[in-house]
């Protein structure tokens, strides 16, 4: 570029030479303006070729530059082309193989229609089937889930019983507890009475335990003269010993039962028949026990019973004998456990 502008300086000055010794002045003012023009140009051309320069040599700088990169470019390329080859090879070996699979589709689609059909068909059966199921497991999941709930209402009723049953037990025990007790309170109590009485039993007295109670049983002859309620002297010794007794037993109720045979009352006085005499003779017995203790007479009770509980219901002289009698039982007062069952 530097050569090619000289050679425009050089052509410009013989062109001047000529136009000075040829043209007049006038033509020599105008190629003197056209020297400025272009030595103005030359310069700005100096300028631009100056310019030119320093871009050249940040445009060498990054060609060095892209020449790197290139070179790293074209390994690289050098790498991937080789596995791009491989990849194509391997693409053409996949492409092979696919358009086999497709002829061999297209053989099977060919002539496999009805066996489409039928795989179809199985299919539709199957995902009916497959509904039914998840239908049925569903249906069956509800079922769970209800039982389930049922199961923890079982659960926690039977949680709830068993408790109840648990506290069922321990009153039961509590009031086995206190109904042992009792029985070994009246055992204790037949003993005493059986002591006090010792004289007299067999002599028409008898002392019993059932059903947690203590009987006593005095026959007529020990107690009472036929047809009559006042007590002999022998049975009011007898009933003193037993008020000892049971003025030590506060827990202890009395009941004082008359008894007579079936025979027809032949007395006369207030007294008009058998229900009469037992009655009064059973009061006999209870103020004879009430003059001789402290006994609290809430605890007394005096029952006439008449000819309608016997012993021995055969008509024998025997068997009236043994009719005619005065029970005195002894029961434990019950209020306590009568409590502890009512609680239950």
């Amino acid at each position: 570029m530097k050569k090619s502008f000289i050679k425009q300086i050089f052509i410009i000055l013989v062109m001047s030479g000529i136009v000075f010794s040829c043209v007049p002045a006038r033509q020599f003012e105008d190629v003197k303006s056209l020297k400025d023009k272009y030595q103005s140009e030359r310069d700005e051309l100096k300028k631009e070729n100056e310019r030119l320069a320093t871009t050249n040599n940040e445009l060498q700088a990054q060609l060095d530059k892209l020449k790197i990169d290139f070179n790293a470019l074209a390994t690289d390329t050098l790498i991937k082309g080789n596995a791009y080859r491989t990849l194509t090879v391997q693409y053409d070996k996949i492409n092979e193989l696919y358009s086999q699979l497709l002829a061999n589709q297209e053989k099977l689609r060919q002539g496999a229609d009805a066996d489409a059909q039928k795989a179809m068909g199985l299919l539709q059966q199957t995902r009916e089937e497959l509904q039914r199921k998840e239908d049925e497991l569903r249906n069956l999941e509800a079922r769970l889930n209800q039982e389930r709930a049922n199961l923890d209402a079982m659960r926690i009723q039977n949680e709830l019983k068993e408790k109840e049953l648990a506290d069922k037990n321990e009153k039961v025990q509590e009031l086995q507890a206190r109904l042992n007790a009792q029985d070994s309170i009246m055992n204790a109590l037949r003993k005493k009475v059986s002591d006090a009485l010792v004289g007299f039993e067999g002599d028409g007295l008898t002392v019993t335990q059932k059903d947690g109670k203590v009987y006593v049983s005095l026959e007529e002859k020990l107690l009472f003269k036929s047809g009559r309620w006042d007590v002999d002297p022998k049975g009011v010794q007898a009933l003193k010993n037993l008020a000892s007794v049971l003025e030590n037993n506060e827990e202890i109720n009395i009941l004082i039962e008359g008894h007579t045979d079936d025979l027809a009352y032949s007395g006369g006085g207030n007294i008009q028949d058998n229900w009469d005499l037992s009655a009064k003779r059973a009061t006999s017995i209870v103020k004879i026990l009430l003059q001789n203790s402290n006994i609290d007479p809430t605890r007394l009770t005096a029952a006439g019973r008449g000819p309608y509980l016997p012993i021995d219901p055969a008509k024998t002289t025997e068997a009236r004998a043994k009719n005619r009698r005065t029970e005195i039982i002894l029961t434990p007062k019950l209020d306590e456990l009568y409590k502890l069952m009512n609680a239950n």
